[in-house]
């Protein structure tokens, strides 16, 4: 009964969807929707940007006001789209790659400004769109297509990227966390400035048939092994903490956002 009262956010004729049987990207989109009607959001006045890949495919089912725009640009729109219409929610969906490496530059400048959105990475870790090649966020010793004798550079961490960039929120939890997930996707929708959610997900096709978790059933064991809370982790040591994923909520303060100080400037400018 639940499922059906989130139809009214889709776009069904789209159906069906691009994601392999068991794609975690479904799991962040219906958390996405869950904490969209929980806040009783008009759809009217939300807006949701992506840019490329398979989780950026996710603003063609959306009925929402959505752009599918180009590789790593999602946030340079959705920044347009913040400043041209205030008074809409702004939501950027991307990927690993899409985020944080072609996009990255944009990620970390948005932070930096404190912009007034909430930007979800879909983590799957690896490119599953274009053949699985490694991405940013790739683990070091992990089999790509193109690190077939095993990935040797050091991944980025999304949480202390934004972390570090001066992003106001900043939360992950991963898909077998799910409630967990609409938790903090909702209360970033409802945070006044940048804000960033690293949904940890599961592409199993490439990256869990590259590294022995062919099946989705496995990445979420995974998960469900390998995550640690924020404050679970303040216990452990260096060693206790390799290779886990640390969920939580890492910052939750107020400050200005850059839309609110750009109407300021334009005022002084007589706008």
């Amino acid at each position: 009964m639940r499922t059906k009262q989130l139809l009214k956010y889709l776009r069904i004729d789209r159906w069906p969807t691009v994601w392999c049987p068991g794609c975690g990207n479904g799991i962040i989109l219906k958390a996405f929707l869950e904490a969209v009607d929980q806040l009783k959001l008009k759809k009217e006045r939300v807006a949701v940007i992506s840019g490329i890949g398979c989780s950026s495919r996710a603003t063609g089912y959306l009925d929402f006001n959505t752009m599918h725009t180009l590789h790593g640009r999602a946030i340079a729109f959705a920044t347009g789209v913040r400043l041209a219409r205030p008074e809409f929610k702004v939501v950027v969906m991307g990927g690993d790659g899409d985020i944080v490496s072609i996009g990255g530059n944009h990620f970390i400048h948005a932070c930096r400004r404190n912009l007034d959105m909430t930007v979800i990475v879909f983590n799957n870790m690896i490119y599953g769109m274009t053949g699985g090649q490694y991405s940013p966020t790739t683990p070091e010793e992990s089999v790509a297509s193109t690190a077939p004798y095993g990935h040797i550079e050091k991944p980025f961490d999304i949480v202390e990227l934004a972390l570090s960039a001066g992003a106001t929120f900043v939360a992950r939890a991963t898909v077998f966390h799910y409630n967990l997930l609409v938790r903090y996707i909702k209360e970033a929708l409802q945070h006044k400035g940048i804000a960033v959610v690293d949904a940890v997900t599961n592409c199993h096709t490439y990256y869990g048939r590259y590294n022995g978790m062919p099946e989705p059933y496995q990445m979420m064991e995974y998960f469900k092994k390998n995550s640690v809370t924020l404050e679970q982790a303040k216990k452990m040591n260096e060693e206790e903490l390799e290779d886990k994923i640390i969920i939580g909520i890492f910052r939750k303060e107020e400050k200005p956002c850059y839309t609110d100080l750009y109407k300021t400037v334009s005022e002084k400018a007589g706008r």
